[in-house]
């Protein structure tokens, strides 16, 4: 067998992890939505009593909440399929980190040269980030949206993106090889956690809107996904977004600049409205509106974790469509070679 075929081989079987561990996120979240239900069951007898649930009560379940996301690991919940899914998680992510180094190895060069290769190297980062991140935030409720993203990225790359090793084009045939496209790559790495953290936000913002709804009911609100309850509220979830999302735009700030010295390099300008730099810089606007509604206070909550959605959307589109579709200094998708 050669490197490529192993490389091949190591994927297949970290998509096949990746997939345990989301099921075993998926089975974490099911079960905390259980224990959700009974402890609002117990509550719900309490409040006929009480005359209803009161402010305190709701704040005093988010500063709980806020309290277990930032625990030291071994002071957090004992959630046996979370801790399964993180340990999965990690035993993919290996072979994952086997595949892209055997891809290097077959290579000779970096593996980040066309489509397949950066989607290998690009779904990589997310997962270390995610890892890493566990180490001083409790995270594990994003392990089943992390790992359906990178199986669904993982094993689209494989299916569509998949091309045979190849000599480098004149123009990759740079140092800036290494560093522009390694940020690039961290950057959407960042993106892609403040993307989910995005996404649990709004389904936070609506069960908080019930509960505070139901503020004096002699009835606990009941929402559609039960497991909210357990999570940090909505303003906090947006607060560690919004970090992620600082992170990765300095990172892409610095992909923008280093792609301008690129393309001095290669091509004998910084700027030529090529379509994959057109796009980048969008990329960056939309990040930097983001970054700018999240100061400004009238655009915190809904609209800017919106904002922080189409971001990572529009990543998702330079690398596929534009890559893919456009027509231009930028064509190193691989599939036309």
């Amino acid at each position: 067998m050669s490197f490529d075929d192993i490389s091949v081989l190591l994927l297949w079987t970290a998509i096949a992890v990746y997939t345990l561990g989301f099921l075993a996120f998926t089975v974490d979240l099911a079960r905390r939505s259980d224990l959700a239900l009974q402890t609002q069951d117990a509550k719900a007898r309490s409040l006929v009593a009480a005359g209803g649930q009161s402010i305190d009560e709701i704040r005093a379940e988010e500063a709980a909440a806020k309290v277990a996301l930032e625990a030291a690991p071994s002071q957090r919940g004992r959630y046996l399929f979370a801790r399964l899914g993180v340990m999965l998680t990690t035993i993919a992510w290996l072979f994952h980190l086997g595949a892209d180094v055997t891809r290097g190895i077959a290579a000779g060069r970096v593996p980040w040269s066309n489509n397949y290769e950066f989607a290998l190297t690009g779904t990589l980062l997310v997962v270390a980030v995610f890892l890493g991140v566990l180490v001083k935030y409790d995270l594990r409720f994003l392990g089943a949206f992390i790992n359906g993203l990178i199986v669904v990225l993982l094993g689209g790359a494989a299916l569509a993106y998949y091309v045979e090793v190849v000599p480098l084009s004149d123009p990759l045939k740079s140092v800036w090889l290494v560093i522009h496209v390694f940020v690039a790559s961290l950057a959407s790495a960042f993106l892609a956690i403040a993307f989910a953290l995005s996404v649990v936000q709004l389904l936070q913002t609506r069960r908080e809107r019930i509960a505070l709804a139901a503020v004096g009911s002699d009835a606990a609100p009941r929402t559609r996904l039960p497991f909210l309850r357990t999570l940090p509220s909505a303003e906090v979830l947006e607060s560690l977004a919004y970090r992620f999302a600082i992170i990765g735009f300095v990172l892409w700030t610095f992909t923008l600049i280093a792609g301008a010295i690129w393309a001095n390099d290669a091509w004998g300008r910084y700027w030529g409205f090529d379509t994959k730099e057109v796009w980048t810089f969008v990329i960056w606007v939309v990040y930097a509106g983001y970054i700018h509604a999240r100061a400004t206070r009238g655009w915190r909550g809904v609209r800017s974790a919106w904002l922080s959605i189409v971001g990572f959307c529009a990543v998702l589109f330079n690398f596929t469509i534009v890559n893919q579709f456009f027509q231009g200094l930028h064509s190193y998708s691989g599939l036309n070679s």
